[in-house]
């Protein structure tokens, strides 16, 4: 899908559908945040959350203490109504609107978390563009963690096509510039009662 017509059914979306009315709504991200925990990230920390959406992983940051957060979304509308909901607390987070596949990162982060955004790249020249930007953005030795959907999960979210990875394809797309920490797989269950099958990969970026 080109760029401008995905950020264009991003937008209709968010501007649609209700937080509940997405199959990705998770109030409490207990997956991303035991990755958190186990990774006993300073509070410092500077994490960018990819394709964060409106999803409440950035409230439970802020609860948790951490203040160098950054997220980034296609849809401006995610982002208003994340801000929205946070109220006076969005002022400590920075903002980004771009695609994963076309974000030029004019820092580098401690943690690089993405639950359901890279596996909407289904274009080759998007996915290099997506891993050498990870490359650039995250420090050496920095954390990033990824969440797809797997091969028994949906190959289809909000009515396109996505790319589903196992373990091994996963690792193997990072390869160059990531070392894997570890690997699993774990059901999520959406808002309509129905069950997505994710592999979630945690890396260590090499000093390469």
């Amino acid at each position: 899908m080109p760029l401008q017509d995905r950020k264009n059914h991003w937008e209709n979306i968010y501007q649609t559908k209700s937080l509940e009315e997405v199959s990705w709504y998770q109030p409490t991200p207990e997956t991303s945040l035991a990755l958190i925990k186990e990774f006993d990230l300073p509070k410092s920390a500077k994490i960018i959350d990819i394709g964060a959406g409106d999803s409440f992983l950035v409230d439970h940051l802020l609860d948790l203490g951490f203040v160098n957060i950054t997220i980034l979304d296609i849809s401006a509308s995610a982002i208003e109504r994340a801000k929205q909901r946070l109220g006076n607390k969005s002022a400590n987070i920075k903002w980004i609107v771009a695609d994963a596949s076309d974000f030029q990162p004019k820092e580098q982060y401690d943690f690089w978390h993405d639950r359901a955004a890279f596996h909407f790249l289904t274009a080759d020249k998007e996915i290099d563009n997506y891993i050498q930007t990870a490359a650039n953005a995250v420090s050496k030795n920095g954390i990033m963690v990824i969440g797809t959907f797997s091969e028994q999960g949906p190959k289809k979210c909000s009515g396109i096509e996505i790319q589903q990875y196992s373990e091994s394809t996963l690792v193997s797309r990072f390869l160059k510039h990531f070392e894997k920490i570890e690997c699993f797989t774990i059901d999520h269950k959406t808002p309509f009662d129905t069950v997505q099958n994710f592999v979630f990969c945690s890396f260590k970026r090499k000093n390469d």
